[in-house]
């Protein structure tokens, strides 16, 4: 019995290192694209006021920022909804609004026009942006991008209903000085998606792609094996191109489980450093390559020190994506 039960342990620990030698041996292509973003959690709110149309919307109390959850009995989760209440109103309407948490009852006359009744307000139904793509799967077709979450504008983690992904091209620069971080001004390249988003998590962005993407896969690095010390980053930062830049990984943070500071690191390039001025944003999960395995991503710069900033470990971003 004991000589059976003995057998059974070592079949047991035979099993567990080979699903860790397995995991181990994932590979995946570094991405290091500029990537366009569109997550949709099905509110609409206030962006701006219509110059010609608004006077008397804004008079009635409505704001910049608030989000219209219903237009007298019809729920509000797209732009359509209002447009079909406004249609059904009788000339004037309640709007139920939320505004800094607190739900708000107004009451207005839309104006008419030729193209049927309107708030006189523009509305925004997603939020947009830019990221860099950090890894794709060449065995599911999945990827994953920024290495942080994006959130809504009260603050908090959007919660991602639908999202889009499409090709991007950087316009211009700004340079990150000391107190006022640099950005990536990127267009899209097409309003053709390249791919649906599927989860916004603090540790990142992530999704599937319709095409395959092209690269050298490279194995992943578990979190004992990164070491302070020199590594590269790869980033867009001007027109399309994927470059390779220097930094050192300055401390590790093995026990930081979340919001993507598990490294702290240091952009030591100088062509990168004139490009950017350091880590600006936009570059937001630019993958870090360490002794030939991808260790993580950017996350965040430091706003007093722009040639600095954090990383994610790759194997929390890959724990996240599920």
């Amino acid at each position: 019995m004991k000589r059976i039960a003995n057998r059974i342990a070592l079949t047991v620990a035979f099993l567990f290192i080979l699903c860790q030698s397995v995991s181990a041996a994932q590979l995946l292509i570094p991405g290091g694209q500029l990537i366009g973003l569109e997550l949709g959690d099905h509110t609409v709110t206030v962006a701006a006021f219509d110059d010609a149309l608004g006077a008397d919307t804004r008079a009635a109390g409505l704001k910049v920022g608030d989000r219209i959850i219903r237009v007298d009995t019809q729920p509000v989760q797209c732009a359509q909804d209002i447009r079909q209440a406004l249609l059904r109103s009788d000339g004037q309407v309640e709007l139920s609004v939320l505004r800094d948490g607190k739900a708000k009852t107004l009451k207005l006359r839309p104006k008419i026009t030729s193209e049927g009744p309107r708030l006189g307000v523009y509305l925004k139904q997603s939020v947009t942006g830019v990221g860099t793509v950090t890894w794709y799967d060449p065995d599911t077709g999945r990827f994953a991008a920024l290495g942080h979450g994006v959130n809504n504008s009260s603050g908090a983690l959007l919660d991602m209903r639908e999202g889009t992904a499409y090709n991007a091209t950087v316009m211009s620069v700004k340079k990150g000085v000391a107190g006022e971080p640099g950005q990536l001004l990127g267009t899209l390249n097409s309003a053709q998606p390249i791919g649906n988003l599927t989860k916004n998590t603090v540790q990142g962005i992530f999704g599937t792609a319709d095409q395959p993407w092209q690269g050298n896969p490279l194995p992943i690095a578990e979190a004992s094996q990164i070491r302070t010390g020199p590594a590269t980053i790869r980033s867009t930062v001007a027109d399309r191109q994927v470059q390779e830049y220097s930094v050192e990984i300055l401390k590790i943070y093995p026990n930081a489980k979340s919001g993507g500071r598990n490294m702290l690191l240091r952009i030591t390039d100088p062509d990168l450093l004139q490009a950017t001025g350091g880590i600006v944003q936009g570059m937001s999960g630019s993958p870090l390559v360490q002794d030939g395995k991808l260790i993580g991503a950017v996350t965040h710069v430091l706003v007093n020190d722009p040639t600095m900033g954090y990383g994610i470990f790759i194997e929390n971003m890959l724990e996240a994506a599920g």
